[in-house]
């Protein structure tokens, strides 16, 4: 199992971004991890905003990588879950904010995973 925690230590050469539903880190050891949902009927699960530049994590070593998640009840029945991802290196830091919406019945986690 690969936890976002994982990428403490690494170096970051590249980071990709598809709209706002995907981000790929590739590692300067050749790992790749590819950070997404795999969305599901009733619900939606999405990149909010990223504070910091994402360049500004490359070719350094990762010191932190932390995961904190938030969940809210809504008055419709459904429910919200805010997902924030904290990465730092020496040269920056940097936030990632997923916000997941769904009727209460779907996932709304973000999806952390190795890649080839």
């Amino acid at each position: 199992m690969v936890n976002f925690e994982d990428l403490k230590g690494k170096t970051l050469t590249n980071i990709e971004q598809d709209d706002d539903r995907i981000l790929i880190f590739t590692c300067k050891d050749g790992s790749k991890y590819k950070m997404y949902h795999e969305q599901d009927c009733c619900e939606d699960v999405k990149i909010e905003d990223i504070t910091g530049e994402l360049n500004d994590l490359l070719n350094s070593e990762i010191m932190v990588a932390e995961e904190r998640t938030n969940k809210n009840s809504l008055s419709d029945g459904g429910s919200q879950t805010w997902t924030f991802y904290t990465l730092r290196t020496q040269k920056a830091p940097v936030d990632i904010r997923w916000c997941g919406e769904s009727n209460g019945y779907y996932s709304e986690s973000v999806d952390f995973i190795s890649i080839d």
